[in-house]
């Protein structure tokens, strides 16, 4: 390999042994020549077989003793063991396309304004439960459908130029410690900088996560919806429209969800049935503005699993709802999230030990 390969693929990993061997083959597998790429494995506290596994196809494993410390600090101490000119960010259970690497080097390459770029998941997802492929496919349909610049960065299948990425401070593993929102909160700081980030749906991987109700739940509410409204306020664009999941549509579907159930709860709690079956409409109403997403299920997996996702879907718009007001309320009781008082003391002496202590470097949360 030559010393400086054009991409360094980083992948953090934290008991991933299920999925690893098919994750590092598919990379393997690549049509991108091996020695224009180094892949590099990041074992975050694992107690499986994941760092042996990585072994097998890895040009460097970087092994992080102790508890996990969460994938923003994993990857940045996978890419301070690299040298790529672009920095390729896989989740660990993410099966790439043939052509997934190849792609991101070409945009890059014919880009030069571009700072990051991230791709999509495929409509074949490795899970058949039903909240799998529903929320499987619920992100390859809104990726799908916002090609071109973006207001936000997905690290699940994601580039970013080595430059760009050191010039907006890297991730902050100061504030996020668990897998939530570092991606994103990264793409706003890249963006702060000047880059273009796009989305490019037809750059591909395949999911192989099982999701569970309870899992997608917690996820939605704890680990995405809470920390990206404290995000959004912090910022000042709480009630401004934005890209993805956060459009202006998307929000008055959220608001709605929730004004079709007060009212139908309502009407029932006060025997008023005109009330009742207003609500009803509306819920309706909201149901009815989701038929693009609705047809996009019924043609990828039959009318079988359309019908069985709207409950989801719906639930899906109640939960944003929960999330976005325990967030906004979240940054006015307490403000942003901190570190426990020992990690603070250690960074704020500038303490130096492996695993080194988390930085408490650029963020917006300081702004």
């Amino acid at each position: 390999m030559r010393d400086a390969p054009e991409l360094s693929v980083i992948v953090p990993a934290h008991n991933a042994a299920p999925f690893l061997e098919r994750v590092l083959g598919a990379l393997s597998a690549s049509d991108l020549p091996r020695d224009l790429w180094e892949l590099i494995v990041v074992d975050d506290g694992s107690t499986d077989g994941t760092a042996d596994i990585a072994a097998r196809y890895a040009d460097k494993v970087v092994r992080l003793p102790g508890k996990p410390q969460g994938p923003a600090y994993a990857r940045n101490r996978g890419v301070e063991q690299s040298c790529g000119k672009i920095l390729v960010f896989l989740d660990a259970d993410v099966v790439v396309h043939s052509d997934t690497l190849s792609r991101f080097s070409a945009l890059l390459a014919a880009r030069p304004e571009v700072g990051a770029v991230f791709g999509a998941y495929d409509v074949f997802p490795s899970a058949h439960n039903l909240v799998s492929r529903y929320r499987n496919l619920l992100h390859s349909y809104v990726h799908s459908r916002n090609p071109g610049p973006s207001e936000t960065f997905w690290a699940g299948a994601g580039a970013v130029r080595r430059g760009a990425f050191l010039e907006a401070g890297m991730y902050d593993e100061w504030h996020y410690p668990l897998p939530q929102i570092e991606d994103i909160e990264l793409g706003a700081r890249i963006r702060d900088q000047g880059w273009i980030i796009l989305l490019d749906p037809s750059i591909e991987v395949t999911h192989l996560k099982k999701w569970t109700l309870r899992g997608m739940l917690q996820t939605d509410f704890k680990h995405r919806g809470v920390p990206w409204a404290r995000l959004l306020a912090h910022r000042g664009r709480a009630l401004h429209g934005g890209s993805l999941n956060v459009s202006l549509a998307e929000k008055l579907k959220t608001a709605l969800a929730w004004v079709g159930v007060a009212l139908v709860a309502g009407g029932l709690w006060k025997g008023n049935e005109y009330m009742a079956l207003s609500g009803l409409s509306v819920a309706l109403g909201v149901v009815a503005a989701c038929a693009p997403f609705l047809r996009f299920l019924a043609r990828v997996g039959g009318a079988k699993l359309m019908l069985a996702a709207i409950p989801l879907h719906y639930t899906y718009y109640l939960l944003n709802a929960v999330s976005f007001v325990v967030g906004l309320f979240l940054v006015q009781l307490i403000g942003p999230p901190v570190r426990d008082a020992v990690t603070t003391a250690y960074a704020e002496v500038g303490a130096e030990r492996w695993p080194p202590i988390p930085r408490k470097g650029r963020s917006i949360w300081n702004e």
